[in-house]
């Protein structure tokens, strides 16, 4: 496995919707080498998740994996779960302004709304199917990594441009509060 270099906003491949990868493509030991650096790629980068634009790939495949993530310590655990060509589909009119980061935007967080409760629609890492739904947070987390297949970056979704800060101003002068409305969403949504 390999720690692949994470693109950064303005290089084109982030803004190219990702093509489908086939089921033969997907069982090739080139794709799934690929699909083991991108999780290393996630890991040594403290994402909560990582998209293939994100490392110069335009390929439908995204990984998810939250388990005591220094970065974002109030999101909820979420399983190392590999999605291959997904689809999502809102289930509830219910959205919440979440404050948000990319590793393809380093040091630049904003607040974005999401939908607090879809359904994802995938291949695994094997072909087979997922179907499932998830809430809250992690219902964020898998927007923003499904987002990046359609070529598009968080910062695209931000509705008011005043809410971007920094990292450290974003921990200096508002973490305290979004942690405590993440928790509150934790407590209304379950994850």
């Amino acid at each position: 496995m390999a720690v692949l270099p994470i693109v950064k906003l303005g290089d084109p491949v982030l803004r190219k919707k990702a093509r489908q990868v086939s089921p033969e493509e997907l069982a090739s030991p080139e794709m799934q080498g690929f699909i083991d650096d991108l999780i290393e790629t996630m890991h040594a980068a403290n994402g909560a998740g990582l998209a293939a634009p994100q490392v110069g790939r335009s390929v439908a495949i995204a990984a998810v994996h939250v388990e005591d993530n220094p970065r974002y310590p109030y999101k909820p655990k979420v399983p190392l779960t590999v999605f291959v060509n997904p689809t999502l589909t809102p289930l509830s009119e219910d959205a919440a302004l979440l404050y948000e980061g990319c590793l393809s935007v380093p040091d630049l967080r904003g607040r974005v709304p999401r939908h607090m409760h879809v359904r994802v629609q995938a291949l695994d890492r094997h072909g087979a199917p997922l179907d499932f739904e998830v809430k809250g947070l992690t219902a964020g987390t898998y927007q923003h990594e499904f987002d990046h297949l359609e070529g598009l970056v968080f910062v695209d979704r931000v509705q008011d441009p005043s809410t971007f800060s920094t990292w450290a101003n974003f921990d200096r002068f508002h973490k305290a509060a979004f942690v405590e409305e993440a928790r509150a969403l934790v407590n209304r949504y379950g994850s």
